[in-house]
C-alpha cells in the first residue's frame, strides 16, 4: 500500500528534529566547557554531565517529563547512554506487505546524531548522515532501492527511545493511562514547536510502564510538507516492543512488531517486523569516522 511506504519511509523527517537541536561539537569548543583534546567522536564528561543536568532540570519541571526521566533511568540513565559513546548495531527492518527490507549494520554518534551504514550483505555499499548532508557510497545503484536520506536515522530514533527526547523543541503531554495486554502503562503525547525540523506536526505517544518505567509501545504518525497538507498524516501505527537485552547498562529490545492502529487504540493489522541485534557501544570511534567518505555522492533535497 503506499500509504504504507510513505509512512516508515518518511520517518527521517522527525528525526531531523532532535538532529537540529543536539549541541554541535564546534558551538561548545567556542564556549567555556572542557576543550577536546582526542579526536574521538566522544565528548568530555564535563559537557555530558552539563547535558544530562539541563536534561533533568527540564523535564522534572512537568509530570510529562518526570515520566520520560524515569524511563530514561530505567532504560540505564542518560549519563550512562552519552557516556558510552557512539552505538553500534544491526537493524533488521522487514515490511510484510511486500515492501523492500532493510538490513544494514550502524553505528551512530548518541551525541549528535550522525550516522554511518553498512550493508550487512556486501559493506562496502555504505550511506549515512554527517550531521547536515546524507550520502551514499556503492558501486551498484541498486544497492539500496529505498530512500537512504530518509532511512539514515529512523533505526536509530526507534532503538534510542527515550534518549532522544532531551533535545529543545519538544513538547510532552500526559495523556490517560492505558491498559494493554493486562499491563499498566503511563501515557505521554511527543509533539513539536512550530518551525522545528522538517516535519514539526508529526506526533508520537509513548507508552512506559507503570512499574518498571521501560518502554512497551510507540504509536506515531508522519506529516511530511511535501505529501501532507497542513492539518494532515498518515494513519496511525502502533509498535509493540519485545523482549530486553541490556548492553554496557543500557535496556534495548529485542524486536519491534508493527500495526496498524485500530479506534480502539489497539494494534490492528500487523504490518512490519524488525529485529535489533548485535547491539554494541563503541567509545574509539573517530570524529571523521562520521564524514562524508571519499567517493560518496552527496544526496540534494529532501
Amino acid at each position: 500500500m503506499k500509504t504504507k511506504k510513505i509512512l516508515i519511509t518518511f520517518l527521517f523527517l522527525s528525526v531531523l528534529i532532535s538532529c537540529k537541536n543536539t549541541p554541535e561539537r564546534k558551538t561548545l569548543e567556542s564556549s567555556n566547557e572542557e576543550p577536546i583534546t582526542t579526536d574521538l567522536a566522544k565528548v568530555p564528561d564535563s559537557w555530558i554531565n552539563k547535558r544530562v543536568k539541563n536534561a533533568k532540570l527540564k523535564l522534572e519541571k512537568s509530570e510529562a517529563g518526570s515520566i520520560v526521566w524515569n524511563a530514561m533511568e530505567a532504560h540505564g540513565g542518560l549519563d550512562t547512554w552519552y557516556k558510552n559513546g557512539p552505538v553500534s548495531f544491526q537493524f533488521y527492518y522487514n515490511p510484510l506487505d511486500g515492501g523492500t527490507p532493510r538490513n544494514t549494520h550502524q553505528i551512530v554518534d548518541t551525541w549528535s546524531s550522525r550516522a554511518r551504514h553498512k550493508k550487512v550483505v556486501d559493506t562496502t555499499a555504505q550511506y549515512g548522515w554527517d550531521g547536515k548532508a546524507a550520502w551514499v557510497r556503492a558501486a551498484d545503484s541498486t544497492a539500496f532501492p529505498y530512500n537512504t536520506r530518509f532511512w539514515a536515522l529512523t533505526p536509530y530514533f526507534f532503538m534510542a527511545q527515550p534518549f532522544v527526547l532531551d533535545g529543545q523543541g519538544t513538547n510532552l503531554e500526559v495523556l490517560p493511562q492505558e491498559i494493554y495486554k493486562e499491563t499498566n502503562y503511563d501515557v505521554v503525547k511527543v509533539t513539536f514547536n512550530e518551525g522545528t525540523g522538517d516535519a514539526p506536526d508529526d506526533y508520537y505517544v509513548l507508552y512506559f510502564n507503570t512499574e518498571t518505567h521501560l518502554l512497551g509501545v510507540i504509536r506515531y504518525v508522519v506529516s511530511y510538507p511535501k505529501y501532507f497538507k497542513k492539518g494532515e498524516h498518515t494513519p496511525e501505527k502502533f509498535m509493540e516492543l519485545y523482549g530486553k537485552q541490556t548492553v554496557e547498562g543500557i535496556v534495548l529490545p529485542e524486536r519491534y512488531q508493527t500495526h496498524w492502529l485500530l479506534e480502539n487504540n489497539m494494534p490492528g493489522e500487523y504490518i512490519t517486523e524488525i529485529t535489533l541485534s548485535n547491539v554494541g557501544f563503541k567509545p574509539n570511534t573517530v570524529d571523521t569516522f562520521f564524514n562524508v567518505p571519499e567517493g560518496a555522492t552527496v544526496l540534494e533535497g529532501l
